[in-house]
């Protein structure tokens, strides 16, 4: 078996990379990745609600609209969240000044972050940042006003991104039981987010055995159409190829389906003990289930803390644009049923 524990490879052009979490919801997601320790990004926390602000983690703190909401959030209002973006509009592109990629991170429904986000998106559109938007969807029993806010929210969203991630709450149902509190279950989510995020931001922040430049995610991210996201980990006998069927049926993804899919990012992370034959047996598999002419772009790399465990991230897309339009409409009629976690891409030019 391969060993790389001794390979140090050397980068000196990392892009600039930086991470907003817009209204409450978003500003979760950004604490948890803190103290998850997601590392070579930049977060920035962007809230109404001063006093929910105060409390984030983030070393970059906006408030925005301090006129027309006076501190005191959106009151679940889109048309407020974006106003007080427009007021902001200035502050929001010095933040972003710098950056090669923006992630936004927010949750749909409310008001912050259903009708800032957009406007944040498109100054980092103007600013020619690879945009992606990674975002929740509230539970079905929630009132009906809310997730048709959140819909028309996600599809504004949409054109104003690359990519877009969007994780429905209901899906959380897959993998609590009755007792799971609250907290724990939205950890849950967050994470999702976080996943998404690190996933993507390792691939060109990290020192790695096959490093993948700011180049080849652009290959894979702009101008491809509906892309989805899963993460897979696992330890043990038969450990990458766990890792990658986890990738694949992510349950609170709501078993991602890669079929179709004409290009693909693989990322794969393991202890010093993993083999090359073990990130050839993942990739195949995963390579599978893909279009059989699939542009496979793929990164390894590893982390001593991770002693006997794999972790795969898989990034698909160039789907069918068919499946891109049901995709929509789904958003748009909010289903009682949940539906993929889908990201949609938009040619940026």
């Amino acid at each position: 078996m391969l060993n790389f524990s001794d390979i140090q490879p050397i980068r000196d052009d990392t892009p600039s990379i930086k991470v907003v979490g817009v209204g409450g919801g978003g500003g979760n997601a950004v604490n948890r990745m803190i103290q998850s320790g997601v590392q070579g990004v930049e977060f920035i926390a962007a809230n109404t609600d001063l006093q929910d602000l105060r409390k984030s983690l983030a070393p970059q703190k906006l408030q925005i609209g301090s006129q027309c909401s006076r501190g005191l959030g959106a009151g679940a209002k889109p048309e407020i969240g974006r106003n007080a973006a427009l007021e902001s509009i200035d502050e929001i592109r010095d933040s972003l000044q710098g950056a090669d990629m923006v992630f936004l991170a927010a949750g749909m429904g409310g008001g912050t972050g259903t009708g800032g986000t957009p406007v944040v998106a498109q100054v980092a559109q103007d600013m020619k940042a690879l945009t992606v938007g990674v975002v929740t969807l509230p539970f079905n029993f929630e009132a009906k006003r809310r997730r048709k806010v959140a819909s028309g929210g996600v599809n504004e969203l949409r054109d104003r991104v690359d990519t877009l991630i969007v994780v429905p709450n209901e899906n959380l149902f897959s993998i609590i039981n009755r007792r799971t509190p609250m907290t724990e279950a939205f950890g849950y989510a967050d994470d999702v987010l976080r996943q998404g995020v690190q996933g993507i931001s390792d691939l060109i922040t990290r020192d790695g055995l096959v490093n993948l430049d700011f180049a080849d995610v652009r290959t894979v991210m702009a101008n491809k159409g509906k892309a989805v996201m899963g993460t897979g980990l696992a330890s043990g006998e038969n450990r990458a190829r766990h890792a990658a069927e986890q990738a694949l049926h992510s349950p609170l993804l709501n078993d991602n389906r890669i079929d179709g899919a004409r290009g693909i990012l693989i990322n794969v992370v393991g202890g010093v003990s993993m083999g090359m034959q073990e990130v050839d047996e993942a990739s195949t598999f995963i390579k599978e289930h893909g279009h059989k002419n699939a542009e496979i772009i793929w990164g390894a790399a590893i982390n001593p803390d991770f002693e006997d465990q794999m972790m795969i991230t898989v990034i698909a897309t160039g789907f069918d644009e068919n499946d891109e339009a049901a995709e929509k409409k789904s958003v748009a009629s909010i289903p009682a049923m949940p539906f993929d976690a889908l990201a949609e891409t938009k040619d940026k030019s």
